[in-house]
């Protein structure tokens, strides 16, 4: 079962899309083009949370390889000022399983339900106008980069961050998207500091190598 439609004036919040992706059987494959399907606005939260979920995966190197280009795709989606997702087919047709939704709503029920209690649609220009949608999906697509990395000890910071851009598009929190923002923006000037000093390095030892 995917999560009832949503118009635009009513988007979906993080617990009612959670609630209703874990409702079924446990074994269920949520293939994507299924799980989106009629969200209106809450369509490209939807697919940022989706993303999200492999990096809580305690695989190092495999969560960031699998969350890393998924969040790439919604960044562009947004970056482009795209209304519906264009999902390929190889893609739309991958997802979670529900046991995977499930695991992570029992983690994250704790802190969500302290949040529902503060977040909520204000200042809906920080979502909706093209500028800052352009600024999201930007931010959303270096985050997927940083993300694909094999950064050490990163996997559970990026995707923390990332739950947060999700949670402000799914809740069309102005606020909170503001606070996604700067949160966001140390992060990106911080680890892409490390990368390139990283990437450096790396290409000095295979000069020295040769």
């Amino acid at each position: 079962m995917k999560p009832s439609d949503a118009d635009d004036a009513n988007p979906l919040g993080m617990r009612a899309v959670l609630d209703a992706l874990c409702d079924g059987d446990p074994a269920d494959h949520l293939a994507l083009r299924d799980v989106v399907s009629g969200l209106g606005r809450s369509t490209f939260g939807m697919l940022l949370l989706i993303a999200t979920l492999p990096a809580f995966i305690p695989i190092p190197g495999v969560a960031g390889a699998l969350s890393g280009p998924l969040v790439i795709l919604v960044g562009l989606h947004l970056l482009v000022l795209l209304r519906k997702p264009w999902l390929p087919g190889f893609v739309a047709r991958r997802g979670p399983y529900r046991s995977t939704v499930i695991r992570f709503e029992r983690m994250a029920s704790r802190w969500l339900g302290k949040l529902e209690h503060l977040v909520k649609p204000r200042m809906i220009a920080i979502i909706d106008h093209p500028l800052a949608l352009i600024f999201t999906g930007l931010q959303l697509v270096l985050l997927g980069l940083l993300l694909a990395l094999p950064i050490p000890f990163t996997n559970f910071l990026f995707a923390g961050l990332l739950l947060v851009f999700a949670l402000a598009l799914l809740e069309r929190d102005g606020v909170l998207m503001l606070m996604a923002w700067a949160a966001g923006g140390g992060a990106i000037f911080a680890f892409g500091t490390v990368s390139r000093n990283l990437i450096a390095m790396t290409w000095m030892w295979l000069q020295q190598l040769h």
